[in-house]
């Protein structure tokens, strides 16, 4: 088969992209053609296609000047240049099936127009609530939950000028009302019509995917994996705390520094990653005395992770967004570690509290240090939950499984 791959970054940024990444090496195992869409970045992997994709748009930081920016809001709604550059990628591809990921602001769904021209099947990985939510993640201004866009009745219409009235983009007007503009252009259009099928990670995703309206009869529900072939589990309990992800405000990191001043002096926390949150969390830590409890790495390579989780008691997953299905659980299963989250989103379909990890309220410092305390005071038990992890990730997140389930998906568009 034929497949071809399209998100806006091609190396690993997150994810997303480590996800189709993976999936696109297996896909090419086990015989499959796999190419890739996606636009000019320096940090992109090299690729054949490299010469046709679309010239790099920066939206963090925003271009300098009104006029460069009203450029790029135009094209953040309907970008030509990235539909010309799928139409020549269609050309030389000639693909079965085209698997997309994340798509929004840098190549728009513009790129979608001549896979409904030319009959090419699609099928849509949602790694996040775009296509529901405005600003994707569910959060306010001041980072709280919210679904005030979702329809005030079941079948009724989105109401997604409420981010543009609550500023949720980071409380900007103007990114509230571009974001509010572009979902309210797009869902009107039926711009993601030529999406056959969207799958979701995780069942609250669905479900809340299907509540905001967007087309409730194609999604489909197909947990991610955790290619656990060349990873190597623990052998023997671990100490310590380990988290490992983004430092932004969404992960609760902050509330794990403030667990971390609760948990007993023995236990340490480590934080694996980097983000525009790590300063004031260093500082955080500093102010509370714990600059020799909290340990901060930045972001560091894979292998280099996988020896932290083992090395770790227990990993922490303190998010207090709707999580889809993160990486970082399935990760910490694969090296054979529990997990501590909070019972928000998708986690709890992935943590079985007690089997597992521990399930835990989010922003709530003192049930988080309890939690983790209680784990990596008792290394024993945690490594025998971390056993339980490690089968769960062999049998219930296999990537065979999970390629296999994906060509059958890939076969009913095709049909």
């Amino acid at each position: 088969m034929r497949i071809l791959h399209v998100n806006k970054f091609l190396y690993r940024r997150g994810g997303a992209e480590s996800y189709m990444l993976d999936v696109a090496a297996e896909q090419r195992a086990a015989g499959h053609h796999v190419g890739f869409f996606s636009m000019e970045h320096p940090d992109n992997d090299e690729d054949p296609n490299g010469d046709l994709f679309p010239s790099r748009m920066e939206l963090n930081p925003p271009p300098d000047g009104a006029a460069a920016r009203a450029r790029t809001a135009a094209q953040v709604l309907w970008r030509r240049d990235a539909r010309k550059a799928m139409e020549r990628v269609l050309d030389r591809e000639r693909p079965d099936v085209v698997h997309l990921h994340n798509v929004y602001h840098q190549l728009s769904p513009s790129i979608l127009r001549p896979l409904a021209q030319r009959g090419v099947p699609a099928v849509m990985t949602l790694h996040d609530y775009k296509l529901v939510c405005p600003t994707y993640q569910f959060l306010d201004a001041d980072g709280k939950i919210c679904e005030a866009c979702l329809p005030a009745t079941p079948g009724g219409r989105p109401r997604f000028e409420e981010a543009t009235k609550r500023r949720c983009n980071g409380g900007s007007l103007a990114g509230s009302g571009l974001a509010t503009l572009e979902l309210t252009l797009h869902r009107s259009t039926d711009a993601y019509g030529p999406v056959r099928t969207f799958l979701c990670p995780s069942a609250f995703l669905r479900d809340k995917v299907a509540a905001g309206g967007m087309h409730p009869d194609r999604l489909a529900h197909l947990p991610n994996f955790c290619d656990v072939s060349g990873v190597v589990p623990a052998t023997e309990p671990g100490a310590g705390v380990l988290f490992a992800g983004r430092l932004s405000h969404e992960k609760g990191v902050d509330t794990l520094v403030d667990a971390a001043a609760l948990l007993p002096a023995d236990v340490t926390v480590t934080i694996a990653g980097d983000g525009p949150e790590r300063e004031r969390l260093e500082k955080r830590a500093a102010d509370r005395g714990l600059a020799a409890k909290v340990q901060f790495l930045g972001r560091v390579p894979m292998a280099e992770l996988h020896d932290r989780m083992r090395a770790a008691a227990v990993v922490a997953v303190p998010s207090r967004w709707y999580e889809n299905q993160p990486m970082s659980v399935l990760e910490a299963y694969g090296c054979g570690r529990p997990v501590v989250a909070s019972d928000l989103g998708g986690l709890p379909e992935m943590v079985e509290d007690g089997v597992t990890g521990h399930l835990v309220p989010h922003d709530d410092p003192a049930a988080l240090a309890e939690a983790l305390g209680r784990l990596a005071g008792d290394p024993t038990t945690a490594h025998a939950m971390g056993e339980a992890a490690r089968r769960r990730a062999v049998t219930t997140y296999s990537i065979g499984a999970h390629v296999a389930a994906l060509e059958d998906h890939y076969r009913r568009v095709r049909t």
